[in-house]
C-alpha cells in the first residue's frame, strides 16, 4: 500500500488539485517545484503538504513510496535523475488520477482543439447545480465552481481531456488514461507542433480514445467538423453527432443572439446561455447532451445553463477605463483567435477592436500557421503582435516570421503593430485608443502583466 507520495511540479493547477485530494484521503504528500508562490503554495500548505522550492535529489523523502512526475518535467532535472537512479516507483499525473480517483467511476471526458475548458466547466456546473457533487478537473477556473479541480465521493467525474502527451516517459495523450464512459469531441485541428507532426497523428490519438469507450457509453461528436466525423468511423462504441448541419443526430435550431447571450433550441427545449458566439452555443449544446446522458432533466438543465457565469480568461473583461474595455482571452490558435474577435464583434457591435496577440504556444511560435494567423488577426480593426516568446527554443527556419506577418497584414489593409514587448505595446496602443474601443489581449501565459499595465496607462 503506497502511503507517501512526492510530486515533481506540484504547483501546476492539476498537480496541486490531485496532491491536495490525496492529502485529504490520508496519504502523506510532499512536493517540489521551481516556482513556489501563492495562491497555490498557500493552498497546498493549508492542506498539510510540505513544499520544497527548487529541484534537488535531497528533496525526495527516503520513505516516499511513489513519485508523481508532472508533464513539465524532463531528463536532466535533478530529482527526475535521482528517481531513475534509485529505481523508485514513478507515475504520471494521469496514471495517478486513473488509479486513485477514476477507476470504477462514471468519467465524462471533454476533448477537442478548442472549447474544452468552457464545455467541461458547463458540464461540471450542470451536474453541480443538480446536486450531483461531481469530481472535476478543468484547465481553468469556472466562476460557478470557484476552482479548477476537486475530487468527491460522487460516481461522476468531469474531466478536460487533453490530447497533449502524458509525461517524458509516456508519449500517449493524457485522455487515454481517463477510463471514459462518455467522450465529447468538440473539434479537431492541427495543434501542439512540438509533439505532433501532422493532423493525421492527432486524429490517430482520437481514434484510440474511441476504442476505449464502452458499449454502454457514448461518443458525442461535432457534426459540423469533418475531422471529428472521420475519427469515429467504425468506432466500437455508440456515437451521436451534434451540431447545426441537417445530418446531425441532435440538431441546434432557432438561434437568436444578443450582446450578452444566446438562445437556441435542442430537441424541442429552448435554452439560454449567457455567452456569445456560435462556438459557445455548440459548447453549451454538448454539455446539455452529456448531462442528459447522465440522467438530468431538461427543465433542470435549462435553469442551470442560464446561471452559468463563464470561465476566467475566456472573454473576461479585466476593466473599463475612460470608456475603453480591456478583455482577456486564452486564444492561441488561429481558429480561436478569429472566434474570440467575432464574439466581441457581437458583444460590442459599434466598437473598434484591437487584437493584441502573444505568440507563446509551441505551435504559434512556429511558422506552421504563418498565413492563417494573418487572416485571423485581420478580422480585428487593429492587429498587434508581440515579440515571439523564447524565440531561441525554435530554429530560425521554423520560427514565426514577424516581418512576413507584418507584410501580409498590410496586404490585407491592416496597419499592424508587430514585434514589441508589453511596455512598448501599451504605449503604442494608448496613443491611438479612443473611448468605445475594445482591447482584446490573447495569450496562453501571463504576457508580462500587460492587462494591468494597459488599465493603468489608459487612466492617463
Amino acid at each position: 500500500m503506497n502511503k507517501h507520495f512526492h510530486f515533481l511540479g506540484i504547483c501546476g493547477t492539476a498537480m496541486g488539485a490531485v496532491a491536495a485530494a490525496m492529502a485529504r484521503r490520508g496519504y502523506t504528500v510532499t512536493g517540489s517545484d521551481a516556482n513556489v508562490y501563492p495562491p497555490m503554495s498557500t493552498f497546498l500548505e493549508q492542506e498539510g503538504i510540505t513544499l520544497f522550492e527548487g529541484y534537488r535529489a535531497s528533496n525526495i523523502p527516503a520513505e516516499a513510496d511513489a513519485i508523481v512526475i508532472g508533464n513539465a518535467m524532463s531528463r536532466g532535472n535533478e530529482e527526475v535523475e535521482a528517481v531513475l537512479q534509485r529505481r523508485l516507483r514513478y507515475l504520471s499525473l494521469p496514471e495517478t488520477m486513473k488509479e486513485y480517483f477514476l477507476r470504477g467511476k462514471r468519467n465524462y471526458v471533454v476533448t477537442g482543439t478548442h472549447g474544452k475548458t468552457t464545455t467541461t466547466s458547463m458540464l461540471a456546473w450542470l451536474m453541480e447545480d443538480s446536486g450531483m457533487n461531481p469530481s472535476f478537473m478543468i484547465g481553468g477556473i469556472a466562476r460557478n465552481l470557484g476552482r479548477g479541480g476537486r475530487f468527491t465521493d460522487s460516481d461522476f467525474s468531469v474531466l478536460e481531456g487533453d490530447e497533449y502527451d502524458t509525461a517524458f516517459f509516456d508519449k500517449r495523450s493524457k485522455f487515454l488514461h481517463y477510463l471514459p464512459e462518455l467522450v465529447v469531441i468538440n473539434n479537431i485541428e492541427f495543434d501542439h507542433a512540438d509533439i505532433y507532426n501532422s493532423l493525421e497523428e492527432i486524429k490517430l490519438s482520437f481514434r484510440r480514445l474511441t476504442q476505449i469507450i464502452p458499449r454502454n457509453g457514448l461518443a458525442l461528436v461535432n457534426a459540423d467538423d469533418p475531422n471529428c466525423l472521420d475519427v469515429v468511423k467504425g468506432a466500437p462504441c455508440p456515437v451521436k453527432t451534434l451540431g447545426f448541419s441537417d445530418s446531425s443526430n441532435i440538431r441546434i435550431l432557432d438561434v437568436e443572439t444578443s450582446t450578452d447571450g444566446s438562445l437556441f433550441t435542442l430537441e424541442g427545449t429552448r435554452y439560454y446561455v449567457p455567452m456569445i458566439g456560435e462556438f459557445n452555443i455548440r459548447n453549451a449544446a454538448m454539455a446539455i447532451a452529456a448531462a442528459q446522458f447522465a440522467g438530468l432533466s431538461v427543465k433542470q438543465l435549462a435553469g442551470s445553463l442560464a446561471r452559468f457565469e463563464g470561465v476566467a480568461r475566456r472573454q473576461e473583461v479585466k476593466g473599463v477605463v475612460n470608456g475603453i474595455s480591456v478583455v482577456d482571452d486564452f486564444a492561441h490558435h488561429p481558429t480561436a483567435i478569429k472566434q474570440a474577435i467575432l464574439g466581441l464583434r457581437q458583444r460590442y457591435p459599434e466598437a473598434r477592436i484591437w487584437a493584441v496577440f502573444e505568440p507563446r504556444s509551441n505551435t504559434t511560435r512556429r511558422n506552421i500557421f504563418q498565413n492563417e494567423l494573418a487572416l485571423a488577426l485581420a478580422t480585428a480593426d487593429f492587429p498587434v503582435v508581440a515579440a515571439v516568446d523564447h524565440p531561441d527554443k525554435v530554429a530560425l527556419a521554423d520560427r514565426l516570421d514577424l516581418h512576413k506577418l507584418s507584410g501580409d497584414l498590410a496586404a490585407l489593409g491592416k496597419d499592424a503593430l508587430i514585434g514589441g514587448h508589453a511596455q512598448e505595446i501599451v504605449a503604442a496602443v494608448c496613443k491611438k485608443a479612443q473611448p468605445g474601443d475594445v482591447i482584446l489581449v490573447m495569450s496562453n501565459g501571463g504576457f508580462e502583466g500587460i492587462h494591468s499595465k494597459l488599465l493603468e496607462a489608459l487612466k492617463d
